[in-house]
């Protein structure tokens, strides 16, 4: 494909389309990199500026998959990087997925799904994200949705956090709150695990926040390991490598009670839903907040709670 970026071409090559990716519905890699392609405009607003991991497939799903964090020094010039120093030394030259050609460059490279960082470039220790992973012990979606109405109760109504809802693909939900890049990535992750821990003391037979599968007691797991720096989400809209193809995507609270599973949603169907509905992250960072005040309201109800 040819696309104009300032003078000069975004040009390269697309290969072996006709290559199975996801082999019980037969779906390509062409498929894959069409699905991008068209999803591009409503995707790129979340992918932005943000550095991507890659999970690549080169013979798809059901074979040899690696996640992949540097970029490879075979890439065009004209895809966006930025230099990350790691915490143990050294640095990572990670993509930035700013444009379609730059999206539909990583399908073709094979890259299923694209995980994002929840900072930006331009304050990479500085998360403009919060996320809260519910997962379930077994796929039982309405243990999921349970835990989601508790999570929005205390959340927007004791916190007074926006929060913002996307499912996994897989059988989970992810809660995002969109924050100022003003708190490092250590205190919003140690106040997510508070929030965690409060609630998981509060209704004792569903939630646990055990790290060890072995200590779960089959009770929903409440992951907040994500907000970690060099941590990574999937990012909305992007393909999970599972079969069906299915996509991880944000959703309205109201619609979350018709909802059946976390996987609703797949390369083929998600279409119909954004020709009539716009996307309900569109505004998200418009909604950014500082975690101050919420800090001091959750002090005082964890006072209360020890009284």
């Amino acid at each position: 494909m040819a696309a104009e970026k300032n003078n000069g071409k975004f040009q390269f090559e697309i290969s072996k389309r006709e290559k199975i990716f996801f082999p019980q519905e037969g779906y390509t890699k062409g498929d894959l990199i069409d699905y991008y392609e068209k999803i591009a405009e409503v995707m790129l607003p979340h992918l932005e500026e943000r550095p991507v991991t890659m999970l690549r497939f080169p013979n798809g799903i059901e074979d040899k998959r690696f996640f992949q964090k540097d970029e490879p020094d075979y890439f065009p010039d004209w895809i966006d990087t930025i230099e990350i120093e790691k915490q143990e030394g050294g640095t990572t030259c990670y993509v930035l997925c700013n444009n379609k050609p730059s999206l539909i460059y990583l399908a073709n490279q094979a890259c299923i799904t694209p995980h994002i960082w929840l900072s930006k470039k331009d304050t990479p220790d500085y998360p403009d994200r919060m996320i809260f992973d519910l997962d379930p012990s077994e796929d039982n979606f309405q243990e999921v949705k349970s835990a989601a109405g508790i999570f929005r109760d205390f959340l927007m109504e004791k916190l007074n956090l926006p929060v913002f809802l996307m499912t996994t693909g897989s059988r989970g939900l992810h809660l995002v709150v969109p924050l100022k890049p003003e708190k490092d990535f250590d205190e919003v992750r140690d106040f997510a695990q508070e929030i965690t821990h409060y609630l998981e003391k509060q209704h004792p037979e569903k939630f646990t926040t055990a790290a060890r599968k072995n200590k779960r007691e089959n009770k929903l797991y409440l992951d907040v390991a994500r907000n970690g720096f060099g941590q990574t989400t999937v990012a909305p809209y992007a393909v999970r490598p599972l079969a069906g193809a299915p996509v991880a995507t944000p959703i309205d609270w109201e619609e979350l009670a018709a909802l059946d599973s976390a996987h609703k949603y797949n390369i083929k169907n998600i279409f119909r839903r954004v020709g009539k509905k716009e996307d309900p992250w569109k505004n998200i960072s418009a909604k950014a907040v500082k975690l101050d005040s919420a800090v001091k309201k959750f002090e005082e109800l964890s006072a209360k709670q020890k009284e």
